[in-house]
């Protein structure tokens, strides 16, 4: 039996099962520096250390022992199946007949940042800027198009002493494709401690960068919250709505608002680059979302959007007027179709995130 076991980025989060393996193995194969987190487990086997960039005489090694009956652990960091010694054994398994493996995931590095920075994750891409097996052109395509497409990105490998053109092309290209101010995770190890820093992307390139360093780039809903990284899901959630929004739902209703700004109202202006008055009272009522810098009020159970002029953008209004005039007629709609309304707000902040509205991208809001 050949076991591809992942160790994840540090000894307490190996799972059980990586353990067991280990301890049940015969012969242990491993990148030198892997070992150093569970040299209490394999004491009294066959150790085979190997340096960098041998992955293929490892896993030749590994099925030789194999054939001999033994019982082999082959050893990756992280998880095997991402950048790890899985995809090179299977890359010439069909080299063999009769082999038995099993693979043994791990805590990749992205989950592991992620941890340490918040909850940056939603639909992402995983990265490496490691040019060394694939050209420079496709890392910077994948970059483009996942910047593109509003994904998370996680980058692996960023930069060396000796190789930093893919980090400097990757901080241009997202630069070029998102904005400037998103929220960008940094996650460093050196040796047993671990550095949590955040930055805005603007500011990505003169960071300190090494190999041993995740990065996480926020999407366009990505804030900062008492200094943690948030990608928000867009979970449906409750509070009390103000006593006089359903007094001008009413006249929206009836067609009685007027569209655009509303120039009559005692309290015109209010909002100060955005002053379309046409939802006075924001029809998403609560989002529970920061992205756009609204807040709940602690221990209120009030969700604040005194900060927040989203919803008096003038595109921001153009994207979601015709869905509320057709979908909500009633008080109760709104919590009806709020599942709906909320996936109008992602679709309309993607939609309009080079427009100058408030956001939440300040990294030291407490």
């Amino acid at each position: 039996m050949i076991s591809l076991i992942g160790i994840g980025s540090k000894r307490e989060h190996m799972t059980l099962k990586a353990a067991d393996r280990i301890k049940e193995a015969d012969v242990i194969i491993a990148y030198k520096p892997y070992l150093e987190h569970i040299e209490d487990l394999i004491e009294g086997k066959e150790v085979l250390r190997r340096g960098m960039g041998d992955e293929m005489e490892r896993v030749e090694l590994a099925i030789e022992k194999e054939k001999e009956g033994k019982k082999v652990a082959i050893i990756s960091s992280g998880d095997p199946g991402i950048y790890g010694m899985a995809n090179v054994y299977f890359q010439i398994i069909d080299k063999y007949s009769d082999l038995e493996f099993e693979v043994i995931p791990g805590v990749t590095a992205a989950t592991y940042a992620a941890s340490a920075l918040g909850a940056p994750l939603h639909d992402l891409a995983i990265i490496s800027l490691s040019d060394l097996l694939t050209p420079l052109e496709e890392i910077e395509r994948k970059i483009e198009h996942a910047a593109i497409a509003d994904m998370v990105i996680v980058f692996y490998n960023p930069k060396s002493k000796t190789r930093v053109e893919p980090f400097e092309s990757a901080c241009r290209i997202l630069n070029e494709n998102r904005n400037p101010e998103t929220p960008v995770g940094i996650v460093k190890t050196e040796g047993t401690d671990t550095i949590v820093e955040i930055c805005k992307l603007k500011d990505l390139e003169n960071q300190d960068i090494h190999m041993s360093t995740t990065i996480i780039i926020g999407n366009s809903l990505t804030y900062v919250k008492k200094g943690k990284m948030i990608t928000p899901r867009g979970y449906k959630t409750k509070a009390e709505l103000p006593p006089q929004t359903e007094e001008f739902y009413e006249k929206f209703f009836n067609g009685e608002i007027r569209e655009g700004q509303n120039t009559d109202c005692e309290y015109f202006p209010c909002h100060e680059k955005q002053e379309n008055c046409t939802f006075c009272y924001c029809p998403i009522y609560p989002c529970g979302d920061g992205a756009t810098n609204g807040k709940w009020i602690t221990d209120k159970d009030v969700w604040n959007c005194k900060d927040c002029n989203w919803i008096h953008n003038d595109k921001v209004v153009d994207e979601i007027l015709d869905f509320v005039k057709e979908n909500i007629h009633s008080m109760e709609d709104f919590d009806r179709k709020k599942k709906q309304l909320l996936k109008l707000r992602r679709a309309t902040i993607y939609k309009t995130r080079n427009e100058d509205y408030q956001r939440c991208f300040e990294l030291d809001d407490e």
